[in-house]
């Protein structure tokens, strides 16, 4: 699914979009700091998007994911720069930029969800004001499935692996799932069940795909195996075979002899494990012993 929706939108994706995410998040820190009310006025509100205010929709992506100080802002960006560009790296701008959007999609459904059942239920609406904050922290969970043994130091000190720190942090959002249902924070418990959603659905995607994400060595040795085969088809093509008849044909197996005047049914292919141009027609393609 990956691979096909890459061929048909790979076009579209935004290179380095964790730089774009921080000017973002850069600009609503810069709104805040002016006032309360005019990041009130951009936040995604359910309840206020059915009343007609749809630019929410949109603009809640500037609602700062943390109001802190200003280290403390600092180091959340450059956390989110560096695993941000790991994973951008690992899975290249389409699927990078697929897994983002779709956090952001399925966050946006699961306030619309969390505010049905919030109505339905009869609970008193509390403020349910959505962050990019979980968006964020999905971006190191799938860091740390992507690569569980890297390590990294817990408060600067501490090395572990980073499965457990993932872990840990797993545990947090799970203790503040619970804390928010007992305070009926609809808002929070949506964002996190959108966060552990984002990350399934991506891993089970990357499970199902065997694209260049599965493995970025694989990739590349595929990708050189693409090249090596075109410049084979383009060297034959170039070159030609002569016949005895002195006919000069674009195919000949390297095995039997045949070209395309032998049989319209005929079909021939490149070897990508054979050194050099060779080809081959298909009843020895896949039983020929490899020239290397």
């Amino acid at each position: 699914m990956l691979s096909r929706l890459q061929r048909k939108f790979g076009r579209f994706a935004i290179p380095n979009l964790t730089v774009y995410m921080i000017a973002v998040y850069l600009a609503g820190y810069v709104l805040s700091y002016m006032g309360r009310g005019i990041l009130a006025f951009l936040a995604f509100e359910p309840s206020l998007v059915l009343k007609g205010q749809v630019w929410r929709l949109f603009t809640w992506i500037l609602v700062p994911p943390t109001r802190s100080n200003l280290l403390v802002i600092f180091l959340m960006l450059f956390i989110f720069y560096q695993f941000g560009t790991i994973l951008e790296r690992t899975w290249g701008d389409f699927r990078y930029n697929f897994y983002i959007f779709n956090g952001m999609l399925l966050t946006l459904a699961c306030g619309f969800i969390g505010y049905g059942i919030t109505r339905a239920m009869g609970m008193q609406v509390f403020d349910m004001s959505y962050t990019t904050y979980y968006v964020s922290t999905s971006i190191i969970l799938a860091v740390a499935a992507m690569y569980p043994d890297m390590e990294v130091r817990l408060y600067f000190l501490i090395p572990i692996k980073f499965r457990w720190a993932a872990l840990i942090d797993v545990l947090y959002m799970v203790y503040s799932c619970a804390i928010a249902f007992r305070d009926g924070d609809m808002a929070m418990i949506a964002m996190i069940i959108a966060c552990f959603a984002n990350l399934l659905i991506m891993l089970a995607l990357l499970k199902q795909d065997k694209g260049q994400s599965a493995s970025p060595l694989s990739a590349a040795r595929a990708a050189r195996r693409r090249s090596e085969y075109h410049k084979k088809i383009q060297q034959g093509n170039k070159d030609g075979y002569v016949n005895k008849d002195g006919i000069v044909t674009k195919h000949r197996c390297t095995v039997c002899g045949r070209t395309e005047l032998d049989g319209d049914d005929l079909e021939f292919r490149y070897c990508s494990k054979c050194k050099g141009s060779h080809e081959y027609c298909q009843d020895h393609l896949f039983n020929h012993k490899h020239i290397t």
